[in-house]
Parts: structure tokens; sequence; C-alpha cells
């Protein structure tokens, strides 16, 4: 049943309303309610705050109660929002009207997702708390780049230089270095230099485990667009750029999953193509979608 797909913002309000329009007409469709499921960390109950919050300003205007910081306040964070997976315990229920009912429901736990393998201080750092800036390298062959110490990314074998967009949280750090100092780098700065994991870095990455490797094959597309995304399950995405094709090697935790799909952003590559000065990655300064200078975006 309908077979949609909306880019909706909790932050702004963008296509909600459109997104509660079509749940509504679909629960009258087939006369049932609506439940919004889906993975833990997806943003559920941020969802349905931002709902809670616009139903309770719409029956204030009926009732033309004066907006004061206690009213706010009184709602702010009906439902708890938390990165540790789980902390919608119980379906949770609200009133759409009509007879129909909205459902908050516990987060699915997704097997393979590097989430579960985190302490709660590492998961603030992975989940996202504000929009992601994406940033690219250029990476050649006998090159990597370390993401934190969660995974690396490797080109390999005779394959010229492609470009990777890393799509990941802002606070992740991002270390590009020869394929043959990562494993040394990694035992030298995980928990300092390269975070998460946090320290004791040695400690943690002993008790996240052993890494496996997945080579890949992406027939480039031309360097106007991405050709494929690399997905890191419970972490984020690289878009691969580039002529020819290349060979990727990926590392990562023992059953973590990884996955090759069509580009969800293939442009964005040449407003984010990065430069390294040796102790951060730093975006190229462009302009925003709203015309404004943007200042170039670091990797401490």
């Amino acid at each position: 049943v309908g077979g949609a797909v909306k880019l909706v913002s909790c932050k702004t309000g963008f296509g909600i309303s459109q997104l509660m329009q079509k749940a509504r007409d679909l629960a009258e469709e087939v006369d049932g309610d609506v439940y919004i499921v889906g993975a833990a960390n997806a943003g559920k109950s941020t969802l349905m705050n931002f709902i809670l919050q616009k139903d309770a300003q719409k029956l204030d205007g009926a009732r033309n109660r004066k907006k004061r910081p206690g009213n706010n306040n009184a709602r702010k964070g009906a439902l708890t929002v938390s990165p540790l997976p789980g902390t919608t315990l119980e379906f949770i229920k609200v009133d759409l009207g009509d007879g129909r009912s909205l459902y908050d429901t516990p987060g699915l736990l997704v097997p393979g997702t590097l989430t579960q393998k985190l302490t709660p201080e590492e998961l603030k750092i992975v989940v996202p708390k504000k929009q992601v800036e994406p940033i690219t390298f250029r990476v050649a062959t006998g090159k990597c780049v370390l993401v934190g110490g969660l995974a690396r990314i490797e080109v390999i074998g005779d394959t010229k230089p492609f470009l990777f967009t890393f799509y990941v949280a802002n606070d992740i750090k991002l270390h590009p270095t020869d394929s043959t100092r990562a494993d040394e780098f990694i035992a030298s700065h995980a928990g300092t230099l390269l975070t998460p994991p946090l320290e004791p870095g040695l400690q943690r990455m002993e008790q996240i485990g052993e890494f496996e490797e997945h080579e890949i094959d992406i027939d480039g597309a031309g360097w106007k667009e991405a050709a494929a995304d690399i997905t890191l399950r419970g972490l984020g995405w690289v878009a691969v750029t580039g002529a020819g094709v290349a060979k990727v090697r990926v590392s990562v935790p023992k059953g973590i999953g990884v996955s090759v799909r069509p580009p969800l952003m293939p442009f964005d590559v040449w407003e984010v193509t990065a430069k390294y000065t040796g102790a951060k990655a730093v975006r190229r300064s462009g302009k925003s979608k709203s015309g404004k200078r943007r200042k170039g975006v670091g990797r401490k």
C-alpha cells in the first residue's frame, strides 16, 4: 500500500504536512491506523514530537491561548529522543481524529549495524546531530581513508585515482594515509586523533573485535557524477566518482553490513572536495544553496 517516498525535515517542518495527509489518506483507504516503524535511531520519536508540537499549537490557536515559554517547555521532549537504541520501549498512541490513531513504535535493531558495538558516548559522535557536511578525498592506489577507527576505505590494484565523498556525522574524524601505515596509525592514535572509538582506544578496538575485508569493483561514470555509494551500515556511506574501474577494499568490524547501491547524491562531489594539511582535512570554500559564501569545513 502506498509506495511513496516523502522527504521531510523535523527541523524545518518541510514535507511533514504532505506526509501526514498521505498517511491519513492511506489509513482511510484501508480503514486502519498509522504506525511509525523503522530502525533504531532513524528519527521516529523526533518525527512524533514534531507532530505533537504542531497539534498542540493548533489547539492553542483554537483556544486563543497566549504563547508563553512555560507552555512550550511543558511539551518539549514529550517523547525521549536519544542516540541509545531502545529508548522507546512501548507503543505510544496519538489521536489523529476521525477514529484514527498514530502510534510511535520501538526501534528495530537491524542485524549487522555498527552502532550496536559502540558505547553511549561513542553513539553521540556517530549519530548526526545536525546536517552532515560531506567531504571528498582523491584516493590513489596504495592510499586509504580511515573513518575514525571504525572503517577503512582503500584503493587497490591497477586503479587510477578516484574521488571518495564521505557522508558521515561531522564529529567522526577522517584521516587519509598510506595503506601500509594504516594499522600502525590506528594502534597509535585510536581514541585520540582517530575517534570513535573513544579512550582507552586500544582496549575499545579489542572490544569492537576483529575486522573483515570486502573487495568491491565499481565501474566509474565519469567525473561529473558519482557512479555508486558504498554503504557502511550504522555509520554512513561513501560516494565513488571517477573514470574506469575502481577496485576498493573496505575494512569494517566483522559482521557489519557493507553494500553497494546507486548514488543517493551523485552531483555533490565537486562542491565538497577537500585538501589535506597533514593535521586535518579542510573542505574548499564555496557557496551554499542560499548563495552565501561558505567557509571551509574542517575535520579536526
